[in-house]
């Protein structure tokens, strides 16, 4: 790298950020900066750090999308870039076909990333196009000759660049867009033409070769590096909102290009021409003018296609490809939701910011439990313009058990999250959770140090905990609600459990797995009043005590037997004193009062022995723990039953 380069990248104003940095430009380019600087970050898309990026600094890649603007205004929010590179692209590579994620991602996340960056100030916005932008109009064109696209491909690449144009020369922005020739070199993709004919050069074999007269304009990687920087000083400052061609201006056949290969890999035989078809787009006179590129940046391409090649091919011997790279980590959060339609906004928006600072993949399940309020219409505009939300709706109220069930089912991430929807579980102590995950914990349960609300209610709430906890057959945690972080592992075993009448925090205690609590403080509902009440929550302590108890029919077992018995020996006294002391009178007041006892003693034991067998009657009735009415994602709605279970495909 020469030392005028060296002082272009110091020159840009940083924070510095390289969007598509997963991909062979975009990782080349951040490597090289962060040569230099410690404020360059890698954002990619992808769940795991891609190999290219292998020994970079983590901290420094960040995940986002860039058709989520949600989780672009979250980094950018956190890091106020001021120079931005968008090297993101897709339909570059044949068997990218998709034509809606072609425009998703070329068009629509170009859009999304210019106004974000607009939003909150940059100093320039480099754009990553290609020479597939001229289509059918290949022989050296000039910048402003006529495009003429032959693919959907190159239809998404020259709406970007014309929207680049409208930001720089009507709102004089400070961008720029690059179409860049057929750009080779180290980590390029080993599908690609050059890394193929090596591959095989280091068998001492060609490929399948197509018509040796096709050609292209090979520029060398530290090249497009170089231009590409340079853009983003004295591009941004001499040609706001144009296009530059980055080309060597040189065309090469492909017959050309396999004779090189041949001589530097020493393959002592010649290639066969014609084994493979031509595809839609190899045309045979394909090569740029990069005459603005070396007017306005000063820039023309140094590397030789021989000595490019050399290093390409150095490389290529010796490179390994890494057998792993790190997982990126994926949660999901589930939340039930009842009446919560004024806080699943802010509840959204603190969970998106956790989950970005974790630097984790992740997705937000919202489960709309038949509420009367708005929050399907909430629901509705969120998972439009976020992708990592789900919204599901069920045909009517199941309660939040089964919302957390049902949310779970659909679920896909390393671990899930429970939570309620009035924001008294704080996505804040996540972290927390997720720090306590990765020493090996299963469950991490959330304990509530201190409550806010009405203080009888909740030292009720305390006292019911210590009972359940002496009567339950398991050891259920003091004070601890359905706030918890649950391992996949966990949630496959409590999604196989048949029962219907579900006590989650009873049954994430019963699953066992390696547990503990993590301390929180759990504030008052943001919005609107509790809707537990007295009978709510007296059926919620009961159906707690019945599913995890037998103590309330032993204690009948026990009392019947100590009534007995008393009941014995007060008979053995009446006949005693029946015989020894005649004339003493028996009244009816107190054959009522023993009448009137044990027979609330028999109404008590049949109404525990009914509490039991109405649990059993509801497990065999055989009903679903909920139905689902709809699902939205990615601004899509599912209402067919049989397409809901594949709705992310």
């Amino acid at each position: 790298m020469s030392a005028q380069l060296e002082i272009e990248i110091k020159k840009l104003q940083g924070p510095v950020v390289v969007f598509g940095a997963g991909g062979f430009i975009g990782a080349s380019l951040f490597k090289a900066i962060s040569k230099f600087r410690d404020d360059c970050y890698a954002v990619t898309h992808q769940k795991t750090i891609p190999y290219r990026l292998a020994g970079m600094n983590e901290s420094n890649i960040l995940h986002a999308d860039l058709t989520d603007k949600v989780s672009l205004e979250s980094i950018f929010s956190k890091y106020s870039f001021r120079t931005i590179f968008n090297l993101s692209t897709y339909g570059g590579f044949s068997y990218q076909k998709e034509t809606e994620k072609i425009f998703e991602t070329n068009v629509i996340g170009a859009m999304n990333l210019a106004l974000v960056a607009e939003k909150h100030g940059f100093s320039a916005l480099v754009q990553g196009g290609s020479s597939s932008e001229y289509g059918l109009n290949s022989k050296a064109p000039k910048e402003d000759d006529e495009l003429k696209p032959n693919s959907d491909y190159s239809v998404s690449k020259i709406a970007s660049a014309y929207y680049l144009k409208y930001l720089g020369e009507v709102k004089q922005l400070p961008v720029i867009h690059l179409r860049y020739y057929s750009v080779y070199g180290p980590f390029e993709s080993d599908d690609r033409l050059i890394p193929t004919l090596f591959k095989k050069g280091l068998e001492q074999k060609f490929p399948l070769l197509t018509n040796p007269e096709i050609s292209r304009d090979y520029v060398y990687i530290d090249d497009v590096v170089e231009a590409t920087i340079l853009a983003a000083t004295a591009g941004v400052t001499n040609a706001r909102g144009q296009s530059l061609n980055i080309a060597t201006g040189r065309k090469t056949t492909l017959k050309e290009l396999v004779s090189e290969v041949k001589n530097i890999c020493s393959i002592p035989h010649e290639p066969v021409w014609g084994g493979m078809e031509n595809r839609a787009w190899d045309l045979t006179e394909w090569y740029g003018d990069p005459g603005q590129a070396e007017k306005i940046l000063g820039w023309k391409a140094k590397t030789t296609l021989v000595e490019g090649l050399k290093r390409q091919y150095d490389w290529q011997k010796n490179f390994k490809l890494p057998t792993s790279t790190a997982k990126r980590d994926k949660l999901s959060a589930v939340i039930a939701c009842y009446k919560d339609g004024q806080a699943i906004p802010y509840m959204h928006e603190r969970l998106t910011k956790v989950f970005t600072e974790l630097k984790v993949d992740y997705e937000i399940i919202f489960v709309n439990d038949g509420s009367p309020d708005d929050t399907n219409r909430v629901l509705e505009e969120l998972t439009a313009k976020d992708h990592h939300v789900i919204a599901v709706e069920h045909s009517r109220n199941f309660g939040s058990q089964a919302a957390l069930i049902s949310g779970s089912a659909l679920s896909s991430g390393d671990a899930v999250i429970w939570l309620e929807g009035d924001l008294q579980d704080t996505p804040e102590t996540i972290p927390e959770f997720y720090a306590k995950w990765k020493e090996g914990f299963e469950v991490i349960y959330g304990v509530r140090d201190k409550r806010e609300g009405n203080q009888t209610l909740i030292w009720f709430y305390r006292q019911f905990y210590k009972v359940f906890r002496k009567l339950s057959y398991i050891n259920i945690p003091l004070d601890a609600g359905d706030f918890s972080f649950l391992d996949r592992k966990v949630i496959t075993h409590l999604l196989a459990l048949p029962e219907k009448e579900q006590f989650l925090r009873g049954l994430r205690a019963w699953v066992g797995f390696k547990q503990t609590g993590v301390h929180y403080y759990r504030p008052e509902r943001m919005f609107g009043v509790s809707t537990n009440n007295w009978r709510k929550n007296i059926w919620w302590a009961k159906k707690g005590i019945f599913s995890f108890s037998f103590v309330p029919l032993e204690l009948m077992s026990y009392a019947g037997l100590f009534l007995t018995l008393i009941a014995f020996v007060a008979m053995i006294g009446q006949v005693i004193a029946k015989i020894m002391m005649p004339g003493i009178p028996h009244g009816l007041t107190t054959i009522i009062v023993l009448v009137l006892f044990f027979g609330g003693i028999n109404l008590l034991g049949l109404s525990i022995l009914g509490e039991y067998l109405g649990k059993v009657l509801e497990e065999s009735k055989g009903r679903p723990k909920y139905i689902r009415k709809s699902i939205r994602y990615k601004g899509k709605y599912f209402n067919d039953p049989s397409a809901i279970t594949d709705f992310k495909a």
